[in-house]
């Protein structure tokens, strides 16, 4: 009997034309790590009185469809995360390539996913429809893999016994690392930053309606959240003054590799809270800065992401 493995399993994604109704082609694999994208739908105990001390049987409450996936930040696959976060992105470039996607904030209407996972050897293939991206996570530091966690609000999901994503488009796997990262400050370096997350959240309000099948209408974005945490060495005054005086800077977060392939990712006005600064001990000096970005009055968005690669469309 063959058990499921996760070394196995497979990930499929294709962009819907109308929300809820995944698409019969147009998937593509996709690399990731890990997922807990799922379906819950609890039991409501019964509050029937008169049956004696036993309960009677349980009701089945509303579904809800949710959960993250972990996918490394690469040079193709990524910019499927960025069309889900942001929209499409507007492209420009000729065949065969380099083509560069500008990614912006600010969209009122998202795409939804339909997202399959597949463990070949139960069978069992989830097709999970009306997926919205809710937030994008990640982090820069000096070392280890680079990886971002897409949160997920889906609608539903659909159990078979064979996979509903036919041959999905193979991706070429070019993976960014912390190495090539990069970070700016109003176009110069910004130096002693030991780490930095980046949080970007479209804020999704689940559409609740009353249906027969318990599932929701839609996940519609609000005002967007674009938050992150830098920890730095203290060696200069120059985001401690920034922070007093409450004007926004410029900070632009990038990889780029030798073959051409980058992402840099803009915002274009963030605002720093005064920080606490704490002699712990006899070692360096540590401050953090648990940031926000807002929208530029002059651009008229709050960010920018910009992939080059060779592909031609998202």
């Amino acid at each position: 009997m063959a058990r499921a493995q996760g070394a196995r399993a497979r990930m499929a994604l294709a962009f819907e034309t109308i929300y809820g109704t995944p698409p019969a082609s147009g998937f593509s694999r996709m690399p990731f790590a890990s997922t807990t994208l799922g379906v819950e739908q609890p039991l409501l105990n019964s509050e029937l009185l008169g049956y004696g001390r036993d309960p009677l049987a349980p009701v089945k409450d509303a579904v809800t469809a949710d959960g993250d996936v972990v996918v490394p930040i690469d040079a193709q696959a990524f910019g499927f995360w960025l069309k889900a976060a942001f929209g499409a992105p507007t492209t420009t470039g000729t065949a065969p390539g380099p083509f560069t996607h500008t990614f912006q904030s600010g969209s009122w209407t998202l795409p939804s996913m339909a997202i399959e996972t597949g463990m070949p050897e139960v069978p069992r293939y989830a097709l999970y429809s009306g997926a919205v991206l809710d937030q994008l996570t990640w982090q820069m530091q000096r070392s280890g893999l680079l990886t971002a966690t897409a949160r997920l609000v889906a609608q539903g999901e659909t159990i078979n016994t064979t996979s509903q994503a036919g041959t999905p488009a193979e991706l070429d796997l070019i993976r960014f690392g912390h190495f090539n990262g990069a970070i700016k400050r109003n176009g110069t370096a910004l130096g002693n930053v030991i780490s930095t997350e980046i949080t970007y959240a479209n804020n999704l309000d689940r559409i609740e309606t009353i249906r027969a099948d318990g599932m929701i209408d839609g996940a519609d974005p609000s005002i967007a959240a674009l938050t992150g945490r830098t920890e730095v060495r203290f060696a200069d005054s120059t985001l401690v003054t920034q922070a007093i005086n409450g004007a926004p800077c410029e900070l632009e977060f990038s990889y780029t590799l030798i073959s051409g392939e980058s992402l840099t990712f803009t915002a274009h006005a963030v605002y720093l809270p005064r920080p606490r600064l704490e002699i712990s001990g006899p070692q360096g000096v540590q401050a953090s800065f648990d940031w926000q970005a807002a929208r530029d009055a002059t651009l008229g968005r709050m960010c920018t992401a910009v992939l080059i690669n060779d592909v031609e469309d998202y």
